[in-house]
């Protein structure tokens, strides 16, 4: 196995992982509609509502990360960032990574885990209602998570010393883009000719592409 197909692998258990998590949303959007209906319809709330919510969106969150960090998706100061070299973004990505990203998410994982199993020994129920749901299983996430994120930034390492070699960003699995979205809704569209529809995905494409390379560090032929 290659460098590049491994990374492209590790690429591809973060976006399962993401993507199977982003249906929670479905149930928690479910959730919200029903309570809403109890509460203001039928004046029969429901306590532990919040709880479920809470846990919901919780896992949503967490299991996201890894996903997040493998299309290059967290939120980076990058004032200074873009306009580095591609040598000089992984200089200093590696430097991070291994001051603060994998201490911060190794103790993540070690206390994750020592939180999880408290919570399971005695069997620990929310506190918020009366009666609380179970909470163990949702504790169990924050471990879980974390390895899934501490797999991701090994591959973001091995980006880095990839591009320290070579002076370029080696290439990330592709999940759908906004361009897409754009191209698939002007292709059903009947008020667009040919030509227009054309004009128009390239020019979002283009849009697209000056970002990419803008947080990449590449120089600009504008």
């Amino acid at each position: 196995m290659n460098v590049q197909r491994l990374l492209h692998t590790i690429d591809g258990i973060s976006t399962w992982v993401g993507k199977a998590a982003a249906w929670l949303i479905i149930g928690l959007m479910m959730l919200v509609c029903v309570e809403v209906f109890k509460r203001y319809i039928m004046n029969m709330p429901t306590a532990w509502i919040f709880d479920a919510s809470n846990m919901f969106y919780g896992t949503l969150f967490m299991l996201a990360g890894a996903y997040t960090l493998a299309q290059n998706a967290h939120v980076r100061g990058d004032f200074l960032y873009s306009s580095m070299r591609p040598r000089m973004q992984a200089g200093l990505d590696l430097v991070l990574y291994i001051l603060f990203f994998f201490p911060g998410i190794a103790a993540l994982m070690y206390a994750g885990y020592d939180y999880a199993a408290n919570s399971w020994i005695i069997g620990e129920h929310s506190n918020v209602t009366a009666n609380g749901p179970p909470v163990y299983h949702f504790k169990s996430v924050i471990p879980i998570a974390g390895a899934f994120v501490m797999l991701q930034g090994v591959a973001e390492v091995i980006r880095c010393v990839v591009c320290l070699k070579t002076g370029e960003w080696p290439s990330r699995l592709k999940d759908v883009a906004e361009t897409d979205v754009i191209e698939e809704q002007l292709a059903h569209s009947e008020f667009v000719d040919d030509e227009a529809r054309k004009i128009a995905i390239e020019r979002a494409k283009s849009i697209d592409e000056t970002a990419r390379q803008r947080g990449m560090g590449s120089e600009l032929n504008l």
